[in-house]
């Protein structure tokens, strides 16, 4: 007989409480132990648990919340693994008709459907819960698994609706994913530290365990949207990989011998298997961008101020001069929109002392019926490494498209990525990553092989002395500020007279990456070191056939030809390939506009000229 839902979230949620109170039964003990040195009896998980055993424990937690209804064949599963992508028809091809209709929807579509009755919430959290679920079963995805919670908030939503005749925000019934450092209520945040579960970022008795929630969270539940789990992240968050040893390494689901990339790759990931409808992730070097584009699908990392970061868990907290920000994954430009938008609308500088109190700015939008068309910088490689050939024609793809449709390009040459180099690392990573370091040890697990650099023999680095982290906060400052000139000199070169009003360039040089062979980070990791705005094109997808090595290809440099020699037309195939849109600090709206307006020059280019053109 089959076992019901409630029945086996019911014991899910026990089974969490089991563990929870282990975890504090045995950090009670050893403290009594080591403060009084008395004998106190075996924990229910004695102090030798391994750290294998307390990921094993949340695991089983996580995966018992699934219902039963919605496991996956151990037959569906190898194959998944058996195949290159998963991605697109393998996915939609386990579903059935109405969850696949309304998780094929973007949200306007669904917000609409809400509105006008022909969805309700219920059913709209249920399929993508389900299709999250299905992702999660293929690809480990999920750190935190909320289809509970969140099928109850749309209970509300939709008792709401039906009670007042209107839906209570702009975000009414659309349930999204985050990576795992937002604080949830009824969900805790490991940040894929072994050592964190059953804990408060590491403490136990705070009293916040699975109260506390981030401000965005906060927000997000104002705004009607609904979380419905939280994604897996690499160990750290300091690398362009996502592997954990709770979930393992993270996969792209367009090409599985390809990486979703990081530090945001569960979130990319779950975007990717439209697991979700919109997704939040965080980026102090491209954590948002690179993932987003590694999977094709759209991202916004705005400038720091513009979206809360309160209480999210995070590393490096005490680094405030080029912080980590909050940003959005997406289907289209028009989501990243509306998410922002609404996120903006709830004032959240109110409520975040470090959030700025700009309201959204509808005059900064592109008005085509008072302004020239707009012209943009194009910077096909950033002088140290060229793009692999998908990107390299991504970016053609791009420019063709735009100056077909009458926008001026001009040839951007800034300050060199190599000074941002310079900057990014020590601001960043300077005091040696102790906080990394401690809550790794804190569970004995090992030191995951993508951040190994940052701890040699497994030991910490000693911290940068204090006048030579303030000589490279005085270089960010002049790096920042010869890059704002150089960007209001381009008005000396446009035909409009006015600077260029975005810049197109590589996300990075990838279209996803192999394991291990990430070699070039600025091209996203300068726009936190400048506080830029950046969006996320998906343009194409790798072809074999087409994208290959130019015979004739020159190295710009030593590393440009390691990372060209990475490149295998046949290994790369299929995978997604996406260009960054740059735009100055603070200039989100205006961003967003000069998107929608290479989104449609793209679109009209491809019905004209093919979609591989």
């Amino acid at each position: 007989m089959a076992i019901s839902s409630f029945y086996l979230s019911s014991m899910a949620r026990v089974l969490e409480q089991v563990i929870l109170s282990a975890f504090f039964i045995t950090s009670l003990a050893l403290t009594v132990k080591s403060i009084f040195g008395m004998h106190v009896p075996s924990p229910l998980f004695p102090s030798s648990r391994s750290w294998q055993d307390a990921v094993a424990a949340k695991v089983a937690a996580d995966n018992a919340k699934i219902p039963e209804e919605w496991l996956l064949d151990r037959e569906v599963i190898d194959a998944a693994k058996s195949r290159s992508a998963i991605a697109g028809d393998f996915i939609e091809s386990l579903l059935d008709n109405q969850t696949y209709q309304i998780t094929s929807m973007d949200v306007p579509d669904l917000l609409q459907a809400i509105g006008e009755k022909r969805l309700k919430a219920v059913e709209v959290v249920t399929a993508f819960c389900k299709r999250a679920a299905f992702a999660h079963q293929l690809s480990n995805l999920l750190l935190e698994i909320g289809f509970d919670i969140a099928l109850r908030r749309a209970q509300e939503l939709d008792d709401y609706f039906e009670k007042h005749g209107k839906l209570i925000g702009p975000l009414h019934g659309i349930p999204l994913t985050l990576k795992d450092q937002f604080h949830i209520k009824g969900l805790e945040t490991s940040m894929a530290f072994v050592g964190w579960i059953g804990t408060f970022e590491g403490k136990t008795g705070t009293g916040k365990e699975r109260v506390l929630e981030s401000q965005l969270i906060k927000e997000l539940h104002a705004l009607g949207a609904v979380p419905i789990g939280k994604t897996t992240l690499v160990q750290s968050i300091w690398a362009p990989e996502t592997n954990n040893n709770i979930l393992g390494y993270a996969w792209n689901p367009y090409n599985q011998r390809l990486s979703t990339g990081g530090s945001s790759g569960g979130e990319g990931a779950m975007q990717a298997l439209r697991g979700s409808a919109f997704g939040i992730g965080t980026d102090i070097g491209g954590s948002v961008s690179m993932p987003a584009s590694f999977q094709g699908v759209f991202s916004l990392k705005p400038s720091a101020g513009r979206l809360s970061f309160k209480d999210v868990a995070n590393t490096g907290r005490g680094q405030e001069i080029m912080p980590t920000v909050a940003g959005i994954m997406a289907h289209s430009v028009a989501t990243l929109q509306l998410v922002f938008r609404s996120l903006i609308s709830t004032e959240p500088w109110l409520n975040d002392p470090y959030c700025l109190p700009i309201p959204w700015r509808s005059e900064k939008e592109y008005d085509s019926g008072r302004e020239k068309l707009p012209a943009f910088g194009f910077m096909p490689n950033d002088g140290l490494v060229s793009p692999h050939p998908p990107i390299a024609r991504a970016l053609n793809i791009v420019q063709k498209a735009l100056e077909e449709s009458g926008y001026q390009l001009l040839d951007w040459n800034p300050p060199s990525n190599n000074e941002s180099i310079e900057i990014h690392g020590p601001i960043a990573r300077g005091d040696g990553c102790p906080d990394v370091y401690d809550a790794i040890r804190a569970s004995g697990e090992p030191i995951v092989p993508e951040i190994a650099h940052l701890f040699p023999s497994g030991k910490l680095k000693p911290p940068i002395p204090l006048p030579e982290y303030e000589q490279v906060v005085l270089h960010m400052k002049d790096f920042r500020a010869r890059w704002n000139e150089y960007w209001a000199s381009s008005a000396k070169r446009t035909t409009s007279a006015l600077p260029v009003q975005a810049v197109i360039s590589p996300v990075t040089p990838y279209a996803a990456v192999l394991p291990g062979k990430f070699y070039h980070s600025p091209y996203t990791s300068v726009l936190n070191v400048l506080d830029y705005t950046g969006i996320v094109l998906p343009i194409t997808f790798a072809q074999k056939e087409i994208d290959t090595v130019d015979p004739n290809f020159e190295p710009l440099t030593e590393k440009d030809k390691m990372n060209m020699d990475s490149y295998d037309a046949e290994v790369y195939h299929g995978a997604p390939a996406a260009i960054q849109l740059i735009g100055r600090r603070l200039d989100e709206e205006r961003l967003l506009s000069m998107a929608e307006l290479v989104v449609k020059a793209v679109e009209k280019y491809k019905a004209k000229h093919g979609e591989m053109a």
